[in-house]
């Protein structure tokens, strides 16, 4: 009987893990080349993996919320017109390649942590004979490092499916315990909350505010909607953010009617020589990209006490997902592309952004953020700073508005095309002027851009 292993594949250079976050076949199932098996995350990122053959899932080798690295093997297929074998067959034959851990029923592997852990020194680590709350291999792996015990261990919230206890949690509570600022001493009872009840941050960061609960009524009829994983991570980072960050905002109402008037000129011959439509977006982010130029300290990053001066500009643009939720996907040295070039990069990143097609490293790495609040009708915004960054500007909504034109003859009352910037920056590092100046540079370029320009 041949069998066929299903690895974690690279998603990027940059990637080296991914959480396992659903599987979309259990076993026993036909599985079709091409068909996805189950789904993986990484920070913000949701994507598929598909099996490479035709065949029967016979073994999955991770649970959900486990953490597997790029090349470890996740299930066990057994490839088709070789599947004549019986179920007792099937499982009379192990496979010695699969890794740790393998799938087992969690008393199962519940029994084997015990086993290993009778032997530990005190403090007694966590045991799985006690607690009807099930922990991943790498959830006990770590309580067991840290010496955490059973009653500890079922007292930490967890965020993932079903109250269960992530890495990540893990991760968090294990900080603040060394920090001081989780008190174990208190630790009386179990604690399981449901996912409708879990917090999105599990604990106090040095020099914040403990966490307020807010008391809550509830009324007949209300729902209760559970945040997804995604609106979760979002949530903690911007808390985090403004957290870190003595946010500040300057605002510049810019004239772009000389803008206006030339895309609607060129946008029929630039769509027709070019396959893309020709939207402001990548008018404005050519207009970021050459003030960066000029005001190299706008991009920079806030590592601990020292300010990180970054080569490349590149440049992220949130973009609304149809869930209501965000994700910033990145131009890479976007100060070296030409404005076809721009529209291009533009137009991709924010259609696979809608269709969920991001790779891993197209969310990396950005240097400043552009969010364009106008496209929801907004005038301006104060957007919260994505960190590790120290800016990001809201382009908002191009409105027509009766504006004072000077003239050498005269001023009069005529129409414009005018809109809003807004500009959000760390106040740690980047100071009034420099945060003035910068997005007064954008709004110049805009101004003066050149009616008669070859596209």
């Amino acid at each position: 009987m041949s069998k066929f292993e299903l690895k974690l594949p690279q998603m990027g250079e940059s990637v080296a893990e991914a959480t396992l976050t659903s599987w979309l076949k259990e076993v026993g199932d036909s599985i079709e080349a091409d068909e996805a098996v189950f789904e993986i995350a990484t920070d913000k990122v949701d994507s598929e993996v598909p099996s490479e053959v035709d065949g029967i899932l016979l073994e999955k080798c991770f649970e959900i919320d486990d953490v597997i690295k790029v090349g470890q093997t996740v299930a066990i297929i057994e490839i088709a017109g070789e599947a004549a074998a019986s179920a007792e067959e099937s499982a009379a034959e192990p496979v010695a390649e699969a890794p740790a851990p393998v799938q087992a029923a969690p008393e199962v592997i519940q029994t084997v942590v015990s086993a290993r852990e009778t032997a530990s020194p005190t403090p007694a680590p966590a045991s799985a004979s006690d607690s009807e709350r099930f922990y991943s291999p790498l959830v006990r792996n770590m309580a067991k490092e840290e010496g955490i015990g059973q009653q500890e261990l079922d007292a930490i919230p967890g965020t993932g499916v079903g109250g269960r206890l992530t890495k990540e949690d893990m991760r968090q509570y294990i900080e603040g315990r060394k920090q001081g600022t989780i008190s174990t001493d208190s630790i009386s009872e179990p604690v399981v909350q449901s996912p409708a009840a879990q917090p999105i941050a599990q604990t106090q960061r040095p020099g914040e505010a403990p966490a307020q609960k807010t008391a809550l009524t509830e009324v007949k009829g209300d729902e209760k909607i559970p945040m997804t994983r995604m609106g979760k991570l979002i949530a903690k980072h911007m808390t985090d953010s403004i957290a870190t960050s003595a946010h500040v905002q300057s605002f510049v109402e810019v004239d772009v009617t000389r803008v206006v008037e030339w895309r609607d000129k060129v946008k029929d011959a630039f769509q027709k020589r070019e396959g893309e439509k020709l939207t402001f977006t990548p008018i404005f982010m050519e207009a970021v990209a050459i003030a960066l130029k000029k005001y190299p300290m706008m991009n920079i990053a806030v590592d601990g006490d020292t300010i990180v001066k970054r080569k490349n500009i590149n440049l992220g643009m949130a973009a609304a997902l149809g869930d209501g939720n965000l994700i910033v996907p990145v131009i890479k040295n976007a100060d070296q592309l030409n404005l076809v070039g721009m529209a291009k990069a533009v137009n991709d990143l924010a259609n696979r952004a809608r269709n969920n097609a991001l790779k891993p490293d197209e969310i990396q790495d950005g240097t400043y953020t552009v969010t364009n609040v106008g496209t929801f009708g907004s005038v301006f915004g104060t957007p919260i700073i994505n960190q590790p960054q120290v800016g990001i500007l809201a382009l908002g909504a191009i409105r027509k508005i009766p504006s004072v034109i000077e003239t050498p003859s005269g001023d009069f009352i005529g129409i414009r095309s005018k809109m809003f910037l807004s500009h959000s920056y760390d106040h740690r590092v980047v100071n009034g002027a420099l945060g003035g100046m910068f997005v007064k540079s954008v709004a110049d370029y805009l101004e003066a851009w050149d009616v008669n320009r070859e596209i």
